[in-house]
């Protein structure tokens, strides 16, 4: 049997943030390396991915070992991307992957179902493929809607005129039901294709009235200039890439809520918090920033227009690649930071108690994993964290 030994710290390091109500974080664990996704099963289990292929699980005891494996494939920003359990999953046990591949010396992604059996995954069945890739622009944010249907967001794989293309998977917003059919009342016949003219879509998150946000990086890299957007979805609707960069007076282009003008957020995963463990979060959609290095907290009304939008975190962790809300209602955020990221713990209240955790053995002979717990520090940090509203 091979080993890979890994120490993963999971410690109590609390800072207090006044800027909002008295806000503490707490880093959960650390030593990731290139985490993306996170979600949490609804008994407080944690599966998140990494880029180089590993699914981990992190009991609610705090026990964490990967309980799979898919070979490296090699691009720059694809690799073991968005997660999604069923929205059953408590029955069926089922989880779902977005991933990159490189077969023949092409990138495609790809999309399959697994089961959670305890410490490892089985049954994986594909769902879509032919979902175009590249070493760039894969997209990977995959979610169950409230319609119980699977949202897939798709990057245009730096073939920015297959965004404008209905035959292509690429630059789309895609919608399937759970077993990868097509639903009926999607608004293109026998398509996935829910809307089109997305750059390279990173987050998507839902208010309880239905209304879809989704979150997208504009050409930042090879037209040097920002134009990062976030975008309230309709059904059918086209967004606009290539043909048009930021707003346009063209009514057949959907013009974003806001976005970044010359400037870069890189905004990524997403979550609406409709908890109420934090007031000053509550009801609003709060989008993790790489580039921008924080947290924006917007607040959109249930016509999908923009009444107010707030920094947070500004710098304090260094680039967040995703937010998500545990099921006790505290809000936790993902790093992606390159080397040493973290999933850090934020509520009004400071986490207390430390528990001692034992060894675990992973599966499939891939690692074996000790967890290191730890308390590195109980500390207070008072400083200012300055807002900027934005327009």
């Amino acid at each position: 049997m091979r080993f890979l030994f890994v120490i993963l710290s999971i410690s109590i390091f609390s800072m207090m943030l006044p800027a909002f109500a008295d806000l503490n974080s707490d880093v959960i664990v650390d030593g990731l390396n290139n985490p993306w996704e996170l979600v949490f099963g609804p008994n407080g289990d944690i599966y998140f991915t990494e880029r180089d292929g590993r699914i981990w699980k992190m009991s609610e005891s705090g026990v964490a070992k990967v309980i799979y494996t898919f070979p490296k494939s090699g691009s720059v920003e694809g690799g073991t991307l968005g997660l999604a359990l069923h929205p059953e999953f408590e029955e069926n046990k089922k989880i779902y992957v977005y991933q990159t591949n490189l077969e023949l010396e092409f990138y495609q992604n790809k999309v399959f179902s697994f089961e959670v059996d305890e410490n490892t995954l089985s049954n994986k069945q594909l769902i879509l493929d032919g979902i175009p890739g590249a070493p760039w622009h894969d997209g990977g944010r995959i979610k169950f809607g409230p319609d119980q249907k699977l949202y897939i967001s798709t990057g245009d794989a730096i073939n920015p005129e297959l965004s404008q293309d209905l035959s292509s998977l690429a630059g789309k917003i895609l919608r399937l039901n759970s077993d990868g059919t097509i639903p009926n009342d999607n608004p293109f016949d026998s398509s996935p294709v829910f809307s089109y003219g997305h750059r390279n879509p990173q987050g998507l998150a839902w208010s309880p009235d239905g209304l879809f946000v989704s979150s997208e990086h504009g050409p930042s890299g090879e037209l040097g200039y920002g134009h990062d957007e976030i975008n309230v979805i309709l059904k059918g609707k086209n967004y606009g890439w290539p043909n048009v960069v930021g707003n346009s007076f063209d009514t057949k282009f959907v013009n974003p809520l806001i976005h970044s003008g010359e400037s870069t957020w890189a905004p990524s995963g997403m979550v609406f918090f409709d908890s109420e463990k934090i007031s000053d979060f509550t009801g609003k959609f709060l989008i993790g920033t790489l580039r921008g290095e924080h947290l924006m907290v917007l607040d959109i009304s249930n016509n999908g227009s923009m009444i107010s939008s707030e920094k947070m975190f500004d710098g304090e962790f260094g680039r967040i690649r995703t937010a998500e809300i545990s099921p006790d209602g505290n809000l936790y955020l993902l790093t992606a930071n390159g080397n040493n990221d973290k999933i850090i713990r934020i509520s009004e209240t400071p986490l207390e108690d430390v528990k001692k955790f034992t060894s675990k053995e992973s599966v499939n002979d891939f690692t074996t994993l000790y967890v290191v717990i730890g308390i590195v520090g109980i500390g207070i940090i008072v400083g200012l964290l300055i807002l900027k509203r934005k327009s």
